[in-house]
């Protein structure tokens, strides 16, 4: 009898590279591949890469690195946005056999299982990176390693070209299936054991639009699926994300009052110089319509900080914009340079110290919203669908609104959607909870 063959995948970014890297790895049938965890000895490793910033692109090396190192016999495939950018930097590392764009890297299964790892000895390597630009075919994804959730992508790549941003580059004109075609790989999903779904992609919003259809259309569509309890709504931007879509989750008792909405700066000069396609003002009537109808909703807000031409003034302003915001957390990041975008060229670079002190101001006002948002929970109710994660002898599960809480293992517990009451914050970043009958 042949042994199978080990594969190992690591991947790094968004939930959009977990629901890919989930849907390549089930190219390798169990008959002749035994998928293995990153850090054991394989005989293939696949690095599903990230190059939304200068340290996610070093991380992707790293990795790299650490698959040859483990086993230098081994054949290492790098995949994705980084390879996207730059293929040649990653065809010229040590132990690299093959690198494949963001189209080309869903023929990964049928380029190994086609070729004997022989003709990749000795520094040979293959490069499978078409022009993102001219690709207009949409392939759906979703992520089934995880018991009880499921990232599933509706959308992929991006019209907006804000001028910090490489994403359009790396993934490609916007692009989705119609409802029809997204909701037969949604009943996929539905008839696996899983109970939630994150709609993933990267302008999410942006669905439909080659087929005259709307994000709107399909979380209708969703609403009404059988076999699935929880619709979770990731990223989406908030001039996309209108009064219909607020007002139908509302209604709705399976898509989750959780909203993650891009803001990247509170100040209406920095935003113009991005280029993004709203004012402040868009943004904080959203979230005055989120909380009208759905005072308990948990509202994510990405911010960037020290973009070129952001004064100490602007900075304030932004600052005291959030600052009054209903919202309950922040994702923050420093701007990072990124070749191809027209932010490389724009005058008043901030400096790097600056963007430190700035990125802590905004993490230091983020655990206070946190805080107080947790802290409002104490004594409400609600839905926790339990993972099966153990840490410290608990496990954790969370809340409709995004709450994280946690209790006692117990294995009976997972995948499984419980009635429970808040009682307490925790310092760990979760809450103590009590079941309900």
């Amino acid at each position: 009898m042949i042994p199978k063959k080990r594969i190992a995948f690591h991947t790094l970014g968004c939930k959009l590279n977990f629901s890919e890297t989930s849907t390549i790895s089930r190219q390798f049938g169990m008959d002749d591949f035994e998928v293995v965890d990153f850090d054991e000895q394989a005989d293939f490793y696949i690095v599903h890469t990230c190059s939304v910033t200068a340290v996610a692109e070093k991380k992707c090396k790293t990795a790299v690195k650490q698959a040859h190192k483990r086993n230098p016999e081994a054949r290492v495939a790098v995949i994705g946005c980084a390879v996207q950018a730059n293929p040649d930097m990653f065809s010229n590392m040590e132990g690299v056999s093959w690198v494949f764009g963001n189209q080309d890297k869903f023929r990964l299964g049928e380029v190994i299982k086609s070729q004997s790892t022989e003709i990749h000895a000795y520094g040979h390597h293959e490069s499978f990176v078409t022009d993102i630009n001219r690709t207009r075919e949409f392939i759906p994804s979703y992520s089934i390693g995880d018991r009880t959730r499921s990232f599933f992508k509706v959308q992929d790549g991006c019209d907006y070209f804000c001028t910090y941003c490489s994403i359009p580059f790396m993934r490609g004109r916007s692009r989705s299936e119609s409802v029809i075609n997204t909701m037969k790989v949604a009943r996929e999903i539905a008839a696996t054991e899983l109970k939630e779904i994150i709609l993933t992609g990267v302008n999410i919003g942006d669905f439909g639009q080659q087929n005259n259809e709307t994000f709107l259309d399909l979380l209708r569509q969703l609403a009404a699926l059988d076999g699935i309890d929880r619709i979770r709504i990731s990223s989406i931007e908030p001039e996309l994300l209108n009064d219909d879509i607020i007002e139908l989750v509302s209604a709705s008792w399976k898509l989750l009052p959780h909203f993650h909405i891009p803001l990247q700066s509170g100040s209406d000069k920095v935003l113009k110089l991005m280029k993004r396609k709203y004012l402040r003002e868009v943004f904080a009537g959203r979230v005055k319509h989120i909380k009208e109808l759905m005072p308990e909703a948990c509202i994510a807000a990405d911010v960037i900080v020290g973009f070129p031409g952001e004064t100490d003034e602007d900075f304030e302003d932004a600052f005291e914009f959030i600052k009054s915001l209903d919202i309950s957390y922040l994702h923050v990041f420093s701007y990072s340079e990124r070749p191809g975008t027209k932010a490389l060229l724009m005058e008043d670079k901030v400096d790097e110290r600056e963007k430190r002190r700035r990125s802590q101001l905004l993490h230091e006002l983020s655990e206070l919203k946190k805080n107080h948002f947790y802290a409002r929970q104490i004594g409400q109710r609600a839905e926790v669908l339990w993972e099966s994660d153990k840490i410290n002898g608990f496990m954790h599960g969370f809340t409709g609104n995004y709450v994280k809480v946690r209790t006692p293992f117990d294995a009976s517990l997972i995948n499984h959607i419980t009635p429970v009451k808040i009682i307490a914050t925790n310092d760990d970043d979760t809450c103590s909870i009590e079941f309900l009958q």
